[in-house]
């Protein structure tokens, strides 16, 4: 990493954002928890200031053009929407008694938390997120059209 590493520097700025599941298990493959991260984003719209320029869901991953409203911090957004939405599908996995890889997924789950100390009983969201600050007007309609071309 960089002597600037991987800051949100311009809390207003659009980002280009990725946020991938711990061993990139493909959680949403399975409608129910795709539907729990679309919540959690328009509620981030209505409740905390998010603006959302493009996504996509992937089976095991999603990918972000965001921004935050004024006297908003989009890296405040982002770490309580990685918390909610983390804490949120665990919960459902493991209380879904017909997921035929719940003791799989919540093993890797449990395992990812013990490489890493942070969380309390599993991780479910890889740690990086590398924003890129979309500065000019190239890089956000090269991300745009990226996020396009995943769906």
């Amino acid at each position: 990493m960089s002597i600037r590493g991987y800051k949100i520097r311009d809390q207003q700025a659009i980002h280009f954002i990725t946020f991938a599941v711990v061993e990139w298990v493909d959680v949403f493959s399975r409608q129910d928890y795709a539907e729990m991260v679309v919540d959690s984003l328009k509620f981030c719209q209505e409740k905390k200031g998010l603006n959302i320029h493009a996504w996509v869901i992937m089976s095991n991953h999603l990918h972000l053009l965001v921004s935050a409203k004024p006297d908003n911090k989009l890296s405040d957004i982002l770490r309580d929407f990685k918390k909610f939405t983390s804490s949120r599908i665990i919960k459902a996995i493991e209380g879904n008694k017909k997921e035929s890889r719940r003791n799989w997924m919540l093993w890797i789950f449990k395992s990812a938390r013990e490489r890493n100390k942070r969380n309390e009983n599993y991780q479910f969201w890889r740690q990086e997120n590398h924003p890129v600050e979309c500065f000019y007007s190239e890089i956000l309609e090269s991300k745009k059209r990226y996020i396009h071309k995943t769906r």
